[in-house]
């Protein structure tokens, strides 16, 4: 009987708290609901849709990644508002302010004379007092630079700082400008004073720019000055150019280009606009003389202000060449004066009659064949020596009687053209100068034929002149004996140095390649060589094939540097050639070192001139001096 009360009373316990344990869970549950529901609620309400809610008992957990600290923040007081503040369980993240995109920083820049001012949005760790003081310094005054730019706390794209250090040096040469900068790209407008001037500063900026970086140009200067105004056109068998042109409008311009081009001339033949012209119909009449020049076949015609020459190409047809220079004549503006010709086909038979100059590009300089008396001989001779700034003048001519009237005049005007000239020849004939060669002045064609015109007249000429872009001194290239010099100077103190015993570079002969690789870039294609030396320690032979192998690695890496190598050779020279005692450490230290050395050109053989090649001796009353020099003209 008590054992049946006992289990009677125990199972009811047991059941009383079953049924209390799945009471609390239910109400835990019911709990943990409701508060995920109310809070979920206002969250969503309050547009906060980067948080979620979870709960465990009476504990609610937010969850999520917040934009901003404030923003979190904000979660969390919802959250209170809802349930006990105590029970909210911050789990939430702060976005990384540095996920958020920047802005795009750039400056301008604004010049005219001594007023400067800086106007954009650039990073908060630009250091900008650099910058200013070196606008400062361009102005008389520091209060005329105005510093308007507003700054974002962001990090600085990599190129922001070399970007605006280029742009403070790209002012210093500009007194009026406008530079835009942002870490991609620079664009420069600005006047320069003279064209050339235009040419210096734009070859300067582009060797400068800053690699990545994207540089454009837009640098105009004021008209040049010709004078006298010249347009020069030929017509030969197998090509047609517009030699010299100058004109005073884009109308102008556009009308002599388009007749030249339908007269044979190639689709990029341009003209240049100056200031000088003679008529306002310069246009119309060059345009007309031009076409007449194609009608009758061949020959040049020749423009030297308000006088054309047209000379007509030899063998062409009599009839022709009168009805078209009778149109011509009839067509042109009253201010223009014709003078045509038609040159008489040569006698065959007849040996030439000429003068030649020539100049080749280590400055030698030779005159050859005929002239007048000894007294042009004396005035060609210090003429050249003037002209050409050099003592390696030869002079070998002979005197004859058969020269027409002003052959001095003309071979001194050859010589003149010659000296724009950095290589080439001037031949001069009874009834042609030619004038040929190479020359780093793009204005050099034209500055010829308006010389010819001036001196000569109506004489004919020919002009061949191929500019050569490394030979321009306005582009800054330095000459192969400047480069040498200043490879020098990229060394000085320093070395290119390896690991001992070895052809392998150490760590400090990177930053002097990298110099140096830089600077034969923009020297071209020179002939060099790479010498590679060591001390006297060890077997000579061992030594004498490190000294190669070191001097083949400098070259490697130039060439990796993306440096055009082709003219260039390495010679290893072993002990051979010390600069300093062997006998001491610093003296092996000197000894063991890379130098760079030009390789001298072959001597150049002189030019046969057309006179000496039909002569198979030389005549009676032949004559050849040699300046100071001549016994050297082959270095």
């Amino acid at each position: 009987m008590r054992l049946s009360t006992l289990t009677t009373l125990g199972g009811t316990f047991l059941g009383a708290a079953a049924l209390s344990i799945i009471a609390a869970s239910l109400s835990a549950r019911v709990i943990e609901e409701s508060s995920i529901t109310g809070v979920a609620r206002v969250l969503e309400t309050d547009g906060i849709d980067w948080a979620e809610v979870d709960a465990n008992g009476l504990q609610v957990f937010v969850y999520g990644t917040a934009p901003s600290e404030a923003d979190r923040f904000r979660a969390l007081s919802l959250a209170g508002q809802v349930v006990d503040a105590a029970r909210v369980i911050d789990e939430l993240n702060v976005n990384d302010s540095s996920d958020i995109e920047a802005p795009q920083f750039s400056v301008e820049i604004l010049r005219n004379e001594d007023r400067i001012s800086l106007i954009g949005l650039v990073p908060t760790s630009f250091d900008r007092e650099p910058l200013v003081q070196t606008l400062e310094a361009l102005a008389d005054d520091p209060e005329d630079v105005s510093d308007l730019m507003e700054s974002a706390n962001f990090p600085a794209p990599e190129s922001w700082g070399p970007a605006m250090r280029f742009a403070g040096f790209a002012l210093a040469d500009l007194p009026r400008a406008k530079i835009s900068v942002n870490a991609e790209r620079i664009a420069i407008e600005a006047m320069a004073e003279t064209a050339e001037d235009r040419d210096r500063i734009a070859a300067k900026l582009d060797s400068a720019a800053p690699d990545g970086i994207e540089l454009v140009l837009d640098l105009e200067a004021p008209r040049p000055v010709i004078s006298p105004f010249a347009l020069r056109f030929t017509i030969s068998e197998d090509s047609a150019e517009l030699e010299t042109c100058a004109a005073d409008t884009e109308a102008a311009r556009a009308s002599i280009v388009n007749a030249a081009r339908l007269a044979g001339a190639s689709a990029d033949t341009d003209c240049t606009i100056a200031l000088g012209v003679p008529s306002p119909d310069w246009g119309t009449a060059g345009a007309e003389a031009i076409a007449a020049l194609a009608e009758i076949g061949g020959g040049s015609v020749t423009f030297s202000n308000a006088d054309i020459a047209l000379v007509a190409a030899e063998g062409t047809d009599p009839a022709r060449f009168d009805r078209v220079v009778g149109a011509l004549e009839g067509d042109l503006p009253e201010s223009f004066v014709l003078d045509a010709v038609l040159p008489e086909t040569p006698d065959e038979d007849a040996a030439p009659l000429e003068f030649v100059a020539t100049r080749s590009p280590e400055g030698q300089v030779a005159l050859r064949g005929l002239i007048d008396n000894e007294v042009t001989r004396t005035a060609i001779d210090g003429f050249a020596r003037a002209a050409f700034s050099s003592n390696s003048i030869q002079v070998g001519a002979r005197v004859s009687d058969n020269l027409p009237d002003g052959w001095r005049a003309r071979v001194l005007a050859g010589l003149e053209a010659l000296s724009r000239l950095d290589n080439g020849a001037a031949i001069v004939t009874p009834d042609r100068i030619s004038v040929r060669g190479d020359t780093g002045n793009k204005d050099a064609s034209a500055e010829i034929a308006s010389l010819l015109s001036e001196k000569l007249g109506t004489d004919q000429f020919e002009i061949d002149v191929t500019y050569v872009e490394k030979l321009d001194p306005s582009l800054g290239i330095p000459t192969p004996e400047e480069c040498v010099a200043q490879i020098d100077d990229i060394i000085g103190e320093r070395k290119i140095s390896f690991e001992p015993g070895a052809a392998t570079f150490d760590a400090t002969a990177r930053d002097i390649l990298d110099d140096i690789a830089e600077l034969l870039k923009l020297c071209g294609d020179i002939p060099l060589e790479i010498q590679g030396h060591t001390d006297s320690q060890g077997r000579e032979v061992m030594n004498q094939q490190l000294s190669q192998e070191r001097a083949q690695a400098v070259l490697i890496a130039l060439a990796e540097r993306r440096v055009l190598t082709s003219a260039y050779r390495a010679v290893g020279y072993g002990e051979e050639d010390p600069i300093a005692d062997n006998d001491t450490e610093a003296g092996r230290e000197a000894n063991r070192r890379i130098e760079f050395t030009l390789i001298e050109p072959d001597p150049v053989p002189e030019e046969e001139t057309t006179l000496e090649s039909v002569e198979a001796a030389p005549q009676d009353g032949a004559q050849e001096e040699s300046g100071d020099g001549t016994d050297e003209a082959g270095e």
